[in-house]
């Protein structure tokens, strides 16, 4: 690709619903630019940007993939983005990069959830948003309820340009409304333009070009006062005044154009790419936050003369290449083999080759100037670092990522692999930042936590595939503990063995009761030198060793004092060691009577929910033996409720949520205390818990 200035770059999010045609879009725009010379499809694993071997197994796109091509002098780097909510941290890194926004909807579904999410991000980073309705040839399309779906849910300012004619239920052709011009398609894409005053769009229900026009021009008088006169006064709009206008009212943020396509054809990918050209450009995009060298809050435009800064979106392990870096470029021209700062770990990192990408084929390119997207290998940035130059020291803010809540614990399904997990997931973990690993200490498991049972069954694939480890994924154990509930009398422990030589002797009475500390409490109060004091530390040392396995289900022991009231000794057979074995039978027996009961640990809930769904959270967290501490309106038709929840029922928990609010719920479950487990439940945890222990 020859160099080009940032006003000749557009960098174009491609989202939207799970199964809208985000991938066949791609595929349809890079067929009709002439980049490609065959349409693939998903379904057949022949498409550019689902290229990763899991994308061509499950035939959806789980990553983020960058297709960078040339049209007519400008160059567009398409960031294709998965639509399942469990690879949210793609979708996220994504939109960070792009400067406009295209919202796949399909003309046979509609607006879902996933249209929903997309849009509220769009807008939360200040894009510009294009909608795209795909599929407008399936027999069983109903684009006119669409698009007025679109405008219930997101407003007047989403604004039709292409629309189709409909005739029979059946696709006939395409109207750009802005022309006013009709354009039938063949089965290569080649287009018929006819002009389109008149014509009736839908024959079912008598919807006209110039009826849906009315709404376009007001988008465009809106965008200049003469225009708003001259809309006033009844006079028609000039070619280039619509034309004009229409790209005014999408960079102002006042309209969102409606775009239809077919992926087949393809049908309209000729009008969107003409379209795209006429899109904002890096430098017109919103300013980018981030910090200056002495930590002051800075705004960065994108900037072609300024001092070279960078920031790092995107990590891919790949066991081939190596690490790869997706870099998309701020400020400043990136060139090769030069010494940047890395702003993030103030380490100096030197880029070598840059690369752009069609999927996964990379072409070397020799520079990128502001606002374009490369890719560098092997540099040790991380996601969310910034490089810059040392005389331009900027810190970019990071992309926010999803919360991972949905927890499992990690084994090896052979032995031996154990070593290899930690090391395969350490570099999964830096191209998917929405999944955290760790070991819970508690329990002694390894923890892998993501966005959903997809997300981690896609991680599993991925060790096997690229790391050659079987990993089992199982439900994490629950820390129980247990406690006592009483004082007892003092407990004699007593130790007597002689089996030759020298025997063993150690003789204690301990007094237990409860108390609030979560270690063992140890005093002792002898008197007469009952026990010499030198035994004192073993004692003491067979009791903590006690405390951590108690007479119930082997759970440590907390909220306990031991007392040490008496004892006695054997000059010659006494040891340290018979003192502590003393200690522990008088802990077993003290255990016994003094009532010991299970804890369990409770959770501190936040849920975020749409209105219409609290009471259905509610009555599954009453199911959950949850109790809710109250609610409270977030606005815009989103409650937020405050609960807390025995942790042993919220494992699933995340897939609930998202399936009865349609993706649209959020939360944040965190450890807060222990309270006793209810009887009823004591049989069932403590099989539990000692069937675990059998099977280790």
């Amino acid at each position: 690709m020859k160099n080009l200035d940032t006003a000749k770059i557009k960098n174009i999010v491609l989202t939207g619903h799970s199964g809208c045609g985000k991938t066949a879009l791609a595929e349809a725009l890079l067929y009709r630019a002439g980049v490609i010379d065959r349409i693939g499809k998903s379904a057949d694993g022949n498409t550019v940007c689902d290229f990763d071997p899991e994308e061509i197994k499950r035939k959806y796109s789980i990553n983020l993939s960058l297709a960078s091509f040339e049209y007519s002098d400008y160059k567009i780097n398409l960031l294709d983005v998965p639509g399942l909510l469990d690879f949210a941290a793609a979708t996220n890194e994504g939109l960070y990069a792009g400067d406009t926004v295209i919202i796949c909807v399909s003309a046979k579904s509609g607006v879902h959830v996933g249209t929903i999410k997309a849009y509220q991000a769009a807008k939360k980073l200040n894009k510009h948003i294009l909608f795209v309705v795909t599929k407008i040839d399936d027999p069983n399309q109903d684009f006119y309820t669409v698009l007025n779906s679109l405008k219930e849910h997101f407003g007047a300012s989403v604004c039709p340009v292409i629309v189709p004619e409909i005739e029979n239920n059946q696709f006939k052709a395409l109207v750009h409304l802005g022309r006013m011009k009709s354009y039938t398609y063949d089965k290569k894409g080649a287009s018929v333009a006819a002009d389109a005053a008149g014509i009736v769009l839908n024959d079912k229900e008598g919807i006209t070009a110039d009826s849906l026009m009315d709404g376009l021009s007001e988008a465009v008088a809106e965008t200049d006062d003469a225009l708003m006169e001259k809309f006033f006064e009844g006079e028609p709009f000039t070619q280039e005044e619509i034309s004009h206008g229409i790209h005014e009212a999408m960079r102002t943020g006042r309209a969102m154009p409606v775009f239809t396509v077919s992926c087949t054809n393809p049908a309209g990918c000729d009008l969107l790419l003409e379209f795209l050209k006429y899109m904002p450009d890096p430098s017109t995009a919103a300013a980018l936050k981030a910090t200056d060298k002495a930590g002051k809050d800075i705004e960065v435009k994108v900037d072609a003369s300024a001092p070279l800064s960078a920031f790092v979106f995107r990590t891919v392990a790949d066991p081939f290449v190596g690490k790869m870096s997706f870099i998309k470029v701020i400020t400043g021209t990136l060139t090769p083999d030069k010494d940047l700062v890395n702003a993030t770990t103030g380490a100096t990192e030197r880029v070598g080759k840059l690369y752009t990408m069609l999927g996964k084929k990379q072409t070397e390119v020799t520079s990128a100037v502001a606002g374009d997207i490369v890719v560098a290998t092997k540099i040790s940035a991380s996601t969310g670092d910034t490089l810059c130059d040392a005389a331009n020291v900027v810190s970019y803010a990071k992309v926010e990522y999803p919360n991972p809540t949905y927890r499992m614990a990690v084994k090896a399904s052979k032995q031996g692999d154990e070593a290899k997990i930690s090391g395969g997931l350490q570099r999964l973990l830096e191209e998917d930042q929405a999944l955290s690993f760790g070991l819970d200490t508690t329990t002694k498991e390894q923890i892998l936590a993501g966005l959903g049972d997809q997300h981690l069954d896609v991680v599993k694939a991925k060790m096997k595939s690229k790391f050659g480890v079987d990993i089992v994924l199982e439900e994490p154990k629950i820390a129980y503990r247990e406690t006592i509930r009483k004082k007892t009398d003092k407990v004699q422990g007593r130790h007597k063995k002689q089996s030759g030589g020298h025997g063993q002797f150690g003789d204690v009475w301990i007094e237990f009761e409860p108390t609030d500390s979560e270690s063992l409490v140890f005093e002792e109060k002898i008197f007469g030198g009952s026990v010499p004091k030198n035994f004192f530390p073993a004692i003491e040392k067979g009791l903590q060793d006690s405390v951590k396995k108690g007479v119930l289900a082997g759970c440590p022991v907390v909220g306990i004092k031991a007392t040490l009231l008496d004892g006695s000794y054997h000059p010659v057979d006494s040891s340290e060691m018979a003192f502590k074995i003393a200690a522990s039978l008088a802990f077993k027996e003290g255990m016994k009577q003094a009532d010991p009961i299970m804890l369990e640990p409770i959770g501190s809930l936040t849920v975020t929910i749409p209105d219409a769904n609290t009471g259905e959270i509610m009555g599954d967290l009453n199911k959950r033996r949850g109790r809710v501490l109250g609610m409270e309106p977030a606005g815009d038709g989103i409650t937020v409720i405050q609960a807390e929840a025995p942790m042993r029922e919220m494992h699933d928990f995340t897939m609930y949520l998202r399936q009865v609010a349609k993706g649209m719920g959020e939360y944040t479950f965190e450890f807060l205390r222990y309270e006793p487990l209810p009887s009823n439940l004591l049989d069932e945890v403590v099989a539990s818990v000692k069937s675990d222990e059998e099977e280790e």
